[in-house]
């Protein structure tokens, strides 16, 4: 399970953040900053990959209710215009800009920080080391999956409720008999492809 040591190692407060939804055809990309209480946080804590879905929402929850959590969330219009790289950096900066407070450090899952004046650390993995990265990827990741499933309620025929927007065969069935929404991303390949032919 993601352990504290990478927090202790920096001025408090500090930060975990991580995104979800980098690969999808459509929706947004979202980010989630979390600066977890010194004690009285839930356990079962992970990365959010490792979790069902119920599990998270659960977590999800909990971690509201005992942490400081900042959402930053990019849509697939600036994402097309941005690039996807740029566009999780914006998210991952609004995130923390949305924390109320200005963290002593940031954690940041992967290999690249954004460009802001906040003293922060990459780590590679971090949401399986790290706890406050592990909170804030469940977070992001239930955060955007709710945002797909509502989504799946004007446009059913795509399967966003269960594929939130990746690209599974019955979404890129839907996407070819059906053709892109303003949701989907026209500067992913996919997508671009058939915005072509159109």
């Amino acid at each position: 399970m993601p352990g504290l040591k990478h927090e202790r190692l920096y001025l408090a407060p500090v930060a975990g953040v991580d995104e979800a939804g980098r690969g999808p055809l459509a929706g947004p990309v979202v980010a989630a900053a979390v600066i977890l209480p010194a004690r009285g946080h839930p356990r079962g804590i992970d990365d959010s990959k490792k979790l069902p879905a119920a599990e998270r929402a659960r977590l999800c929850a909990r971690i509201t209710d005992c942490a400081q959590v900042g959402v930053g969330i990019v849509e697939p219009g600036e994402i097309d215009t941005l690039n996807i790289f740029w566009a999780t950096m914006k998210a991952m900066t609004l995130a923390v800009e949305a924390l109320g407070c200005a963290p002593g450090h940031v954690l940041v899952d992967g290999n690249r920080l954004p460009r802001w004046g906040f003293a922060a650390t990459a780590i590679v993995g971090g949401d399986v080391v790290c706890r406050s990265i592990a909170a804030a990827s469940i977070v992001a990741k239930h955060t955007r999956d709710t945002i797909m499933i509502a989504a799946a309620e004007a446009h059913p025929e795509y399967g966003w409720h269960s594929n939130k927007g990746y690209g599974a065969p019955d979404h890129l069935r839907a996407l070819r008999e059906y053709g892109p929404t303003p949701l989907h991303r026209r500067s992913f390949a996919p997508v671009a492809q058939l915005v072509l032919q159109l």
